[in-house]
């Protein structure tokens, strides 16, 4: 497959993992990665987000798991290509038998989001079969430390379930971003921001095109230092 091309990196694909895609870049761009040092991106898939976050804050360092061999290899691939390769690890890992005695100021994940199924197309990365919302929520909740951010990028269909699950392993709502495919579209996906803390909501929408094909002027503003536009 043929390579992306961003500004600063760029991501080697394979048919066997999950493509670069809008979910990722949004998310990379969008969560909040400022002011932290370690973070830890599950699922990492090409490691498009680690390396969008990467640019974005240049004193964090970073750590990307993934189960699937195949992803674990390519993200390995590309963060070793990329300039700030030295901030860049990676293990092919299953997040829910990760243990370490760090914790990370920032969580990050693009989670499988379709319920098992019978197509084998993008099996692990699209369904809910490795690794499910209570799960990752139980797990990342250990893993934050005193003042971290769990950020993801989820279904609208599945945010209120996300946000009780939350709830139950005291992580509250601070940040909701609603994303909307193209102007007045009711809104397709979600990113969700967590902490230790309850706060009022910072509660937001984000409009991907203006018209079909045609990005709006707060995409092409928000991935400006990323995308090689022509």
């Amino acid at each position: 497959m043929k390579p992306f091309t961003f500004k600063q990196f760029k991501i080697e694909q394979s048919k066997d993992v999950f493509r670069v895609g809008t979910d990722g870049v949004l998310l990379g761009a969008l969560a909040n990665v400022y002011g932290a040092f370690s973070v830890l991106e599950v699922g990492t898939g090409t490691g498009l987000i680690s390396l969008m976050l990467a640019q974005r804050n240049p004193q964090a360092y970073f750590l990307g798991l993934d189960i699937n061999e195949a992803a674990a290899a390519l993200t390995k691939l590309n963060f070793e290509n990329a300039p700030f390769h030295a901030r860049l690890k990676n293990r092919h890992q299953d997040f829910k038998s990760f243990e370490t005695e760090e914790k990370f100021d920032l969580i990050v994940s693009n989670p499988p989001y379709f319920e098992e199924s019978g197509s084998e197309k993008d099996k692990i990365a699209r369904q809910t079969v490795e690794l499910n919302f209570r799960q990752l929520i139980a797990n990342a909740t250990q893993l934050l430390s005193e003042n971290g951010i769990f950020s993801v990028i989820i279904p609208i269909e599945a945010g209120e379930v996300f946000v009780s699950i939350g709830k139950e392993n005291h992580l509250f709502l601070n940040r909701r971003i609603n994303i909307r495919g193209i102007e007045k579209s009711k809104a397709k996906r979600l990113i969700l921001e967590f902490s230790s803390q309850e706060k009022e909501i910072n509660e937001s929408d984000f409009i991907i095109e203006k018209s079909p094909r045609q990005y709006s002027d707060q995409y092409l503003e928000l991935t400006k230092e990323f995308h090689v536009f022509k």
